[in-house]
């Protein structure tokens, strides 16, 4: 009813988010979830945009519909003229507006005061940013010729976002690359020699050994078998945590013998897990680590595992996502025992609901969130805390009968408000949402929180090992404390640590926005640490599972993991199975004057490096004719020692043809800009130098080569740890993607198809891309050929 009164232009509300700029999926995505359908009508008509606006003020909007402070609507007109006038045109800018208006509340504040905290009327011109670029070159010269092209660019970044947040990061960016090139001159071939690593020196032994023995270090049974630190369901009696209350005597949760019995029959004794995905958005990399735990444990030990999903807040879950997930799961290679919902146990969990109300371990409250939050904080019981059991089951029954409405009450957990653990403050376990669920329909309008259902549907569902990451430890107790309360069975809880990556971003929240504001190009852009955009980018789920492995399941915080490290396992597959191919990306005319115009060669060019003679598979046909296309970068005007690519009067050998030597270079205008070299080939071979090209030539007298596109892929972030930072979307790397157009191959790749991957020679690791069409090729940059990780990453 919200969104019909306010849409008052009479446009449907598809039309209407069409009118400001957004596309049609994201205004779909957006009309499936009713508050923020509601929030995004009720910015525009408060912007007074209802006849539409700029796609960049649209996806502004958007963002205010989705992110601003709840506890200081009555400011949001204003901050809507800003945006509107141009006042307020950035992500930046309106990410300092939340922060501002969050700590102001509902407060009155001073105009000047917000408009300097959002930089509102601040022109960084080009001359600014070269200034500070300039200081901070300064400041850090010494440090920058000793480290020279290994110095940290997210740290000089960083430098000018602190005394200039408004700068273009794009300009910043262009405008640090030219100094380091300024400063240290052009990037040669000791800069991209890896560092050695000086070892430490050994302290002195106080005993000398006994007697020298070489023998090969052991390895550890958990290196041969991650899934031996795990224990038998038959041991699940021991005591699983101690809860600490401030009323009453420590809880020492565990099963009894009768229930560890009832369940082990029910299970005969097998192994259960659960892989339990939100479906509010794709999967990511750290996915695939607790799918690793989950369905590697089960599978290990000859048990079962279910892919549950945790439904319990419709507004944010989508089909979509329910599909993908599905999909993705058996792409990396696992099989669910069974596929279930949380919301299959709905009617379970309402029934044992009332039975804690019943047990005096539940209460309907009415407080609002942000007095729920302020009484937590303070440590203090609700009003409503102790009310009769009889009129918090009646109350409860009105909530599930939607006669109370949302907001105006929950069902809290009577756990205890005094304990030393946050997550022990009377959680939140049912609250009412008028929303239809995409698995449950419109049968329900009040939903079980996370905290309440996940540990007893694991119960439910007889999980031997219930699995997460450290992020929930503090969360243990309640999820005792609430099986303990209603007595059922209690699995076996275990916190492994996280998996984070380098230069990217893990959050849904996050990765959510980069997806809805079009910072990337959906769910599955090769930029992204998500499953999808991992697995068109080309990388295999065999490579994924190998470095989750290689990191281990332990319970030490990892902290960050170097993306050179997945980078490794790529590599280290693609080398093996990628056949070889040739791709010129900036192609250079070179034209071979002592071969006949119409003469064509077709030569044998290895797929493998070990390719034998006698095996015809192992070969591509390589068309060589009088016109031949190299890189732009391996022509030089002027030679030099550490120079191996071609230059006036000087040879190279096209790999798998014949030695060229240049004769005569074609010049533009301007005397520098090269069109054409002219050279001759050795057809005797008896030419030896030392370097060797990649090329394409025409496959017939006067018909271009096979024309791609190619697409080169790097981090998406500037900064190793993007999160921490405040302007986080300002860290994005603007060189993230790079399109080339109109590169070069060689015939053989014309029938390609979608998901086909090849080492392009000297550029990288390449996968056919699903936007290809029959008249052009698109090719993904999965890795470069160069490993930064080494042997160690293993």
């Amino acid at each position: 009813m919200v969104v019909k009164d306010e849409n008052s232009s009479g446009d449907k509300p598809l039309d209407l988010f069409l009118k400001i700029g957004l596309d049609e999926r994201t205004a779909k995505n957006t009309i499936a979830n009713n508050k923020v359908t509601a929030n995004l009508i009720a910015v525009i008509h408060e912007a007074t945009v209802t006849d539409g606006c700029d796609r960049a003020t649209g996806n502004l909007l958007y963002t205010v519909a989705t992110k601003f402070p709840a506890n200081a609507l009555v400011h949001r007109p204003t901050l809507l003229q800003y945006i509107v006038s141009s006042k307020i045109k950035t992500p930046t800018q309106l990410e300092a507006a939340f922060s501002f208006f969050s700590t102001t509340g509902s407060e009155n504040f001073k105009i000047n005061e917000f408009e300097v905290a959002c930089g509102v009327g601040v022109e960084v011109s080009i001359e600014d940013i070269k200034c500070i670029v300039t200081e901070i070159f300064e400041e850090h010269k010494n440090a920058i010729l000793e480290q020279r092209y290994r110095t940290n660019v997210g740290e000089l970044f960083g430098h000018v976002r602190k005394r200039q947040p408004w700068a273009d990061p794009k300009i910043v960016k262009q405008l640090i690359d030219a100094n380091l090139c300024a400063l240290l001159g052009e990037r040669t071939a000791a800069d991209d020699e890896k560092p050695i690593k000086k070892k430490k020196e050994k302290p002195a032994k106080v005993e000398e050994p006994i007697a020298a023995v070489d023998a090969p270090p052991k390895t550890s049974e958990e290196e041969l078998n991650p899934y031996s630190i795990f224990p038998s369901p038959e041991e699940n009696y021991k005591v699983h945590t101690e809860i600490f209350f401030s009323d009453r005597p420590v809880l020492r949760a565990c099963n009894s013998r009768e229930t560890l019995e009832k369940h082990l029959k029910a299970t005969k004794g097998k192994v259960f897990t659960r892989f339990p995905p939100e479906p509010n958005g794709y999967l990511h990399i750290g996915h695939a680590k607790a799918m690793f735990v989950d369905f590697g444990l089960a599978k290990d030990r000859g048990g079962f595992c279910y892919l549950r999903y945790d439904d319990t807040n419709p507004e944010a879950e989508k089909k979509e996502y329910i599909d993908h997930i599905e999909e993705i799961v058996r792409w990396m290679e696992w099989e669910p025992f069974k596929i279930t919902y949380t919301s299959d146990y709905f009617q379970d969990l309402y029934e044992l609901a009332v039975e804690l109300i019943r047990r005096g371990h539940a209460y309907v409250d009415h407080q609002t969130p942000e007095e729920i939050k302020e009484y937590r904080e303070k440590k203090m019981n609700s009003p409503w805390r102790d009310r009769a059991i009889s009129e918090s089951l009646k109350l409860f029954d009105e909530m599930k009968r939607g006669m109370i409405e949302e907001g105006k009450a929950t069902l809290r957990m009577k756990q205890d408000m005094q304990s030393d653990n946050f997550n022990m403050y009377d959680l939140i376990a049912y609250r009412i949402k008028f929303t239809p669920h995409p698995h449950a329909g419109d049968k329900w309008c009040v939903y079980p929180s996370y905290d309440y259902a996940h540990c007893i549907v694991d119960s439910l569902e007889n999980i031997t090992h219930s699995l997460c990451t450290l992020e929930f430890e503090t969360r243990r107790a309640s999820y005792y404390w609430l099986l303990d309360a209603l007595g059922l069975y209690q699995p076996y809880v275990w916190e492994y640590s996280r998996l984070n990556v380098t230069n990217t971003v893990m959050s849904k929240r996050k990765l959510n926005r980069l997806v809805t504001e079009k910072w990337v190009d959906g769910w599955d852009d090769p930029r992204l640490m998500t499953l999808a955009g991992l697995r068109r980018r080309g990388v295999s789920s065999t490579s994924i599972n190998d470095f989750v492995r290689g990191i281990g399941i332990t319970r030490s915080d990892c902290s960050l993991i170097r993306l050179d490290r997945l980078e490794f396992h790529i590599r280290e597959e693609l080398n093996k199975e990628a056949p070889r191919t040739m791709v010129v990306l900036h192609p250079l005319k070179v034209v071979i004057t002592n071969l006949e115009a119409s003469s064509l060669m077709d030569l044998d060019a290895k797929k493998k490096p070990d390719a034998q003679i006698e095996d015809a598979s192992s070969f591509y046909k390589a068309p060589f004719s009088s016109i031949v296309y190299i890189e732009h970068s391996d022509f030089r005007m002027k030679d030099s020692k550490d120079y191996y690519g071609l230059a006036p009067g000087k040879s190279v050998l096209l790999r798998y043809a014949f030695p060229i030597k240049c004769t005569d270079v074609i010049l533009a205008d301007d005397k520098e800009t090269v069109l054409e070299v002219r050279a001759e080939y050795d057809p005797s071979k008896r030419t030896k130098p030392k370097g060797v090209l990649h090329w394409v030539a025409e496959p017939s007298p006067g018909v271009d080569p096979v024309k791609v596109e190619v697409r080169l892929f790097d981090r998406l972030f500037l900064s190793e740890n993007p999160a921490e930072l405040d302007d986080w979307l300002g860290d994005l790397n603007p060189e993230s993607k790079v399109v080339i157009p109109s590169a070069y191959a060689v015939p053989s790749l014309k029938s390609a198809a979608v998901g086909e991957r090849f080492q392009f020679e000297r550029l990288g690791y390449f996968v056919v891309d699903k936007d290809s069409t029959p008249e052009k090729l698109v090719f993904n940059r999965t890795v470069t050929l160069r490993d930064t990780y080494g042997k160690s990453g293993k």
